[in-house]
């Protein structure tokens, strides 16, 4: 019998996005309140530190890890209480948790911003996907303490799948932020805005925040609008990422500008236009004579430009598996 998806072609974009591939297995609805101790008890069990907001590395020959064992993180000022358990992996437990910023640590470790990292494919993706978990986690226990319905304290739940209230019993799980992100296209240019905190030269896709009550499309057209001033048609996903920065996920898309003229909002941008596809190609291959530039192959905005620089005038697709 053929199957539903046989006559679709499909390709998983999101896996060439930072943070993606991540190989935990969280098992969020089998766990319960000593799956935490029982798991850290396991001789395999590896905790991801964080000293504030950025993960601790250390050197291992030439290359940078970031799993602890439970001895090396208490070594390195690891705070018992902040203790995630993130799931499993092949390779046993996996946790995450905080360390002490006035500790003396060995030589061999550092603490590098998490986005440096994405961008300078210093760590295997696996392990960085699990560093953004980590990171999301953290951030959420660390800023959900008191109940939303009756202020009261909230103490973790089922190793860090939750949060639960000692006064009214309310649980409280952790939440993600879904963005859209969208690059408009209009025949043979697209539309790339920049903001005023972006590298020198730096333009990107449109993104904002997706609110109650809308679809993706909804946002995507409403975000453009209010962003540019241009009118949405069709609007096309491509693929999503997680973006620990500090739990959202990005959801990327293409959208058909069906007017052109421009209106940005000077609170958003500082600028806003278009772009040929030729232009596009020199800037994802570091060419453009004004040295204009995209974001990083890391972030989802760069995939969304390459693909849509990856088609010729005509309408056909040339590969984009090898785009900058």
């Amino acid at each position: 019998m053929p199957s539903f998806f046989d006559d679709r072609p499909f390709r998983e974009a999101s896996h060439e996005n930072g943070f993606s591939g991540n190989r935990i297995e969280r098992w969020s609805e089998a766990r319960n309140e000593a799956s935490l101790a029982s798991a850290l008890a396991a001789k395999d069990a590896g905790i991801y530190v964080f000293v504030d907001e950025h993960p601790l590395l250390r050197a291992e020959g030439e290359r940078l890890r970031a799993v602890f064992t439970p001895a090396a993180a208490e070594l390195a000022g690891l705070e018992p209480e902040s203790l995630i358990l993130l799931g499993i992996t092949p390779e046993g437990p996996r946790f995450a948790g905080l360390a002490r910023a006035d500790v003396d640590r060995p030589e061999e470790t550092r603490t590098i911003d998490l986005r440096s990292l994405a961008v300078q494919s210093t760590l295997d993706g696996a392990e960085l996907a699990a560093l953004a978990q980590a990171r999301s986690y953290l951030f959420w226990h660390a800023t959900s303490r008191f109940c939303g319905r009756c202020g009261g304290t909230l103490k973790m739940l089922r190793g860090g799948v939750g949060r639960l209230c000692g006064s009214c019993g309310t649980e409280t799980f952790p939440r993600v932020d879904p963005v859209v992100i969208m690059l408009a296209v209009e025949g043979g240019r697209c539309l790339l805005g920049r903001q005023p905190r972006f590298a020198l030269g730096m333009y990107s896709a449109l993104a904002g925040f997706l609110e109650p009550g809308e679809t993706i499309e909804e946002a995507v057209r409403r975000e453009t609008k209010e962003e540019a001033g241009i009118r949405i048609g069709r609007v096309f996903y491509h693929s999503s990422q997680a973006w620990p920065f500090p739990s959202s996920l990005m959801i990327g898309c293409h959208a058909e500008a069906l007017s052109t003229d421009l209106t940005p909002d000077a609170a958003e941008l500082e600028d806003c236009r278009w772009f040929e596809r030729e232009e596009v190609r020199l800037m994802l291959e570091g060419r453009h004579p004004q040295q204009l530039i995209v974001p990083p192959r890391m972030a989802i905005a760069h995939r969304l430009i390459a693909t849509f620089a990856a088609w010729d005038d005509a309408g056909a697709e040339r590969s984009d598996r090898n785009a900058p």
